[in-house]
């Protein structure tokens, strides 16, 4: 990273899965130390558990104490949020989500992916009406938020005018059948890429995990990596962002070997 370059984070969606255990973890590692092992690797993870239920205050301190400093937890917001016919209703669901302990994270909280069933259409009115009930702070830390998104009717210029009106990011998933969606609409770029394959060691291959580090490197400066699909207008280049890159899905297995070259050829550029 660079004075004109946002910092780059890349990670995988959580830590427990039983095959990274002897592919990822070394065997014997007791399990009570796998995030402890994956923070010393990578520098951010994605909760997956926050969307299903809800979990413990003290959860969320020990995780924040398991990971080193600079370590970031990006977070599904809870589905009874994002799941609900009319976005305008949660108001009280996202304070419970906000006063449930996620907070215990401190400043180890990254974005909250507010993620929505590929069902979810674009109504203006009501998405809008959400983003208002998104807090910007919570107990004086700032919040960032981040949709995604997965019915092609967000594809249109008024979604992406409205998500930058609230700052809000637009996830980008990528390499998948999900709707893409690659503009950039928040002071930071928060991107998905589901493409590992069992046949790759590092789950993509060179040109590929090349072509990543370019792309994430593009975003870290203010502009758009060319080769993904945009449909707002374009926005001018306007000084560094944080990139936060997960690999997600795909071939799970392969997904921290991939995210530990990314980070590896990513630090050799800098």
């Amino acid at each position: 990273m660079t004075a004109a370059e946002g910092k780059i984070r890349v990670g995988i969606g959580g830590w427990v899965f039983e095959p990274w255990r002897g592919t990822f973890y070394p065997d014997g590692l007791p399990q009570k130390r796998e995030l402890e092992y994956a923070g010393e690797r990578l520098d951010s993870i994605e909760i997956n558990g926050t969307y299903y239920g809800s979990q413990k205050p003290e959860s969320f301190a020990r995780w924040r104490a398991e990971t080193p400093e600079g370590f970031v937890f990006a977070l599904k917001g809870s589905r009874y949020i994002t799941n609900r016919r009319v976005l305008a209703e949660a108001a009280p669901s996202i304070e419970k989500f906000f006063s449930g302990g996620v907070m215990e994270l401190k400043e180890k909280l990254g974005p909250i992916n507010w993620q929505f069933m590929p069902a979810k259409r674009f109504d203006p009115t009501d998405f809008e009406a959400f983003l208002k009930l998104l807090p910007q702070t919570v107990d004086g830390v700032p919040v960032r938020h981040a949709v995604e998104v997965r019915h092609d009717s967000f594809q249109t210029p008024d979604f992406i005018a409205l998500l930058r009106g609230y700052d809000v990011a637009v996830i980008t998933s990528a390499d998948s059948d999900y709707t893409q969606i690659a503009d950039v609409t928040a002071p930071f770029v928060y991107a998905r890429i589901m493409g590992t394959k069992e046949a790759e060691p590092n789950g993509y291959s060179d040109a590929d995990l090349e072509r990543w580090v370019e792309r994430a490197r593009v975003w870290a400066k203010g502009a758009v990596p060319e080769g993904l699909e945009t449909v707002g207008a374009a926005l001018p280049k306007t000084g560094p962002r944080d990139v936060f890159l997960y690999v997600i899905s795909g071939d799970k297995v392969r997904n921290p070997a991939a995210a530990m070259a990314l980070t590896q050829r990513l630090a050799a550029k800098t």
